[in-house]
This record gives structure tokens, sequence and C-alpha cells, in this order.
């Protein structure tokens, strides 16, 4: 058995047993989803109000990420939850950490960084983080920014890269930021 076959292996049960939501039933019960939706492990969509919910193409959830269309913050007051629709536009990254709040339009093309607290609507192209989030920059000047980065070829992905191109990738690295494919 050689080793891409094993790791192969290890990821689908490393997937399989890390929490994910069970996208299928959430559908069932009315969450509209567009294709290509990437969730990854301890996301959370709403359960109790996922009909409220639409997510469309190309959109990633990254890990720990919520999507909440409900706020139970008045309920011991006034015996009342607030809720309101999400709708997430496509191509949108939502980053690790990331809650998006009831009442939310998130456009197209967007990235929301990781630990971001989404409470207002979000422009079409843009990048977005903080506390509450805001734009912090157009989509194609960040992404320019970004290409100016060292760039790594699959061959540094971890199941692939060897001891010297790990020590080569840390050194050229030394608290930079660097591109994968």
């Amino acid at each position: 058995m050689n080793i891409i076959y094993i790791q192969k292996i290890f990821m689908k049960v490393y997937n399989i047993i890390m929490q994910k939501p069970c996208i299928w039933i959430l559908k069932k019960w009315g969450l509209t989803v567009g294709k290509n939706l990437n969730v990854q492990n301890y996301s959370s969509i709403d359960i109790s109000h996922c009909w409220l919910i639409s997510i469309g193409d190309n959109v990633t959830l990254a890990p720990y990420s919520q999507i909440l269309a409900h706020d139970a913050s008045t309920y011991n007051f006034i015996k009342y939850t607030k809720i309101s629709d999400v709708t997430i536009g496509n191509n949108v990254f939502i980053g690790a950490g990331a809650i998006i709040l009831p009442n939310v339009k998130i456009g197209d093309n967007v990235i929301i960084g990781a630990g971001s607290v989404v409470t207002k609507d979000i422009p079409n192209n843009s990048v977005c983080a903080g506390i509450p989030c805001k734009k912090i920059s157009d989509l194609d000047e960040y992404l320019e920014k970004v290409l100016e980065k060292d760039k790594y070829d699959a061959s540094y992905h971890w199941n692939n890269i060897t001891k010297n191109k790990k020590m080569k990738m840390k050194e050229e690295l030394n608290g930079k930021i660097g591109l994968i494919v």
C-alpha cells in the first residue's frame, strides 16, 4: 500500500470523525444552497431556522465559522427570539471563527476575515474583517497585493512535501506570508 493511498484513507476517516453540519438534512428542512459549498470542520449553520438562510455558489465556510438566522438574546427578557434571513452570495470565503448574524446580506466575490462578526450587509467585491466586520479593501486591490508573495507549488502540500522542502519553506517565510497552490 503506498503512502498517498493511506493518506487519502486517513483524510476520509478524519472528515467523518470531525463535526460538520449535515447539509443534506438542512436542505431538506429548507436551507437554500448553490453549487460547490465547502463546509469545513466544526462549522455551524443555524439548524433551528435554516430555511431563512440562502447560500450561493462557490462558498467556503472555514473551520468554526457560524451562520445564525436567530438571536435569542431577548428571550429571557421578553420571551421572544429575534429571527431574520441571511443571504450569502456567490464566490464567498468566510474565515475561520467568523460569525454571520441574522438580517445580513453578503454580496458576491467577498472575503470575510477570520474571527469577524458580521452584523451588517457586506458589499460585492470586498474584503471585510473585524468586530464588527467592516470593509477593509476592494477584492481586486487585495488580490493584487497578495499575488506579490512568494509562491509554492503542489510539491509543498502536506501530503507531498519532503523534509528539505519543509526546511526551505520555513527559512523563506520566516515571518512573511507566502502562497501555495
